[in-house]
């Protein structure tokens, strides 16, 4: 029992670590134009759709430009991408296409980025009036999911009715409770969310309620849902979470996240209003681990205060946390809005040796991508976790809300800020396996309160 106690003070020590860290001013990051590319020009008037860019493009573009996915044009054959070419040879050119925005770094999963060579092939093949080739070289085009991208769920859940979207007003925070109607603790391996409107759902967040709280708030709201700054209750855990870009995937073996008997799936949406009524009905699959789970997949953040003075292009701030016990780090998700214009995260470890996870260095609200490390990253303890941002807040930053420029603090609006990164870890200590299961910061505070509950009881 006292080494239970122990693990878990451990666990909630590196936990508060995560979300507490203090921020302070930092030197001017600057935002790099795109980088000119090594490329060797083929022979003249060689360059084929069929044989040279068909292969690019099915393999890197299709995915998204394709019908009922988040694209809002279609690249699946050459007469799609020929009408279209001058404009995919400038945006390949600059990086903007595909969307990934991170710098090369850490080996990740999923990356999307096109070579110096692929990006010239498609330049050259668009200024040389852009031949379709011969039929016969033209590839298969890649098998995509349809549907469920991580296969048909173990479990869907649904938003219980259709939410309306107004047409003006404020963003909305909406929060929609779904009984899950366990009768024991299930572990799962991932959650997929499938928004219903893409065109108002900004975000959604995934937490589970144990406590019957978001139950009572939502009999208290008329419609559908409830709608409360912040949660409204004590998450027993944040399982998932999608915005543009962000793709669900399954954990590694071994490692799931829990969801506790009889608990309640909450989701937190955040719509955008469009200048006319909308409709949406999310709805979420979930996926059962397969086999013993060792680990439980920890989510935590390292966020800097910010407070940001109209009329400043360069704001700048970091923060840092400490790692007080061994973890493994196996992915991170940078998130600003957007006046962000660049933000790095990295790892000092305690010999002093600096270890990048994450650098964009052009932010774009649009695209935020959840960066999986291809071999999670051990940080022993004594580490140290630093994020860095810089913010435009000028009249002459495209992406500005305000017209003119007004002091802009952290909030949940679009038209507000954040700087945070979210961190995906495991307890190196922890082997549920061999019976050292270590508690959640909120598990050990709810057991020490249940204990001093006993204790004047007695």
């Amino acid at each position: 029992m006292k080494s239970r106690l122990v693990l878990g003070m451990a666990a909630a020590a590196l936990l508060a670590a995560f979300v507490a860290p203090r921020a302070k001013s930092s030197p001017k990051l600057e935002t790099p134009g795109p980088k000119p590319i090594a490329y060797t020009p083929r022979a003249a008037n060689t360059l084929t759709f069929n044989k040279d860019i068909a292969p690019i493009v099915f393999n890197n573009c299709t995915v998204c430009h394709r019908t009922g996915e988040v694209a809002p044009f279609a690249l699946t054959s050459y007469a799609e991408t020929a009408k279209r070419a001058k404009t995919i040879a400038n945006v390949v050119g600059k990086r903007v296409m595909p969307p990934w925005k991170a710098e090369p770094g850490p080996a990740y999963l999923d990356e999307c980025r096109l070579s110096d060579d692929q990006i010239g092939l498609i330049k050259q093949w668009a200024a040389e009036g852009v031949k379709e080739g011969n039929p016969a070289d033209l590839p298969a085009m890649p098998k995509f999911p349809e549907g469920w991208r991580n296969g048909e769920p173990d479990l869907v859940l649904e938003m219980p009715e259709a939410f309306t979207v107004p047409a003006e007003g404020r963003d909305i925070y909406q929060h929609f409770v779904i009984p899950t109607g366990f009768t024991e603790e299930r572990w799962v391996s991932a959650v997929e969310v499938h928004p219903g409107n893409r065109r108002v759902v900004h975000h959604v967040l995934v937490h589970l309620d144990v406590s019957g709280k978001a139950r009572e708030l939502d009999a208290q709201d008329p419609g559908p849902g409830y709608r409360k700054r912040g949660q409204g209750f004590v998450s027993a855990g944040l399982i998932g979470l999608w915005a543009p870009g962000n793709v669900a995937r399954r954990l590694p073996d071994g490692i799931g996240m829990p969801v506790p008997k009889n608990a309640d799936v909450v989701l937190e949406i955040h719509y955008n209003l469009r200048g006319k009524p909308e409709a949406d009905r999310t709805k979420i699959g979930l996926y059962f681990a397969k086999g013993p789970v060792d680990k439980r997949m920890r989510r935590s953040e390292v966020a800097s205060r910010i407070n940001i003075p109209a009329g400043d292009d360069n704001y700048t701030t970091t923060a840092s946390i400490p790692v007080p016990a061994a973890v493994t780090l196996h992915a991170v998700l940078p998130h600003m809005h957007l006046l962000g214009r660049d933000i790095k995260v990295s790892a000092t470890l305690p010999d002093g040796q600096e270890l990048p996870l994450v650098h964009i260095p052009d932010w774009d609200f649009s695209w935020q991508n959840s960066y999986v490390f291809r071999e999670p990253i051990r940080l022993p303890r004594g580490s140290k976790v630093t994020l860095a941002a810089r913010y435009d807040n000028s009249a002459a930053n495209p992406r500005n809300p305000h017209s003119p420029p007004q002091p802009v603090r952290w909030g949940e609006q679009t038209t507000d800020e954040m700087c945070l990164a979210y961190l995906n870890f495991t307890l190196d200590a922890e082997s549920i396996t061999q019976g050292r299961s270590i508690p959640t910061v909120r598990e050990t505070l709810s057991n020490a309160g249940e204990a001093r509950k006993k204790k004047q009881a007695q």
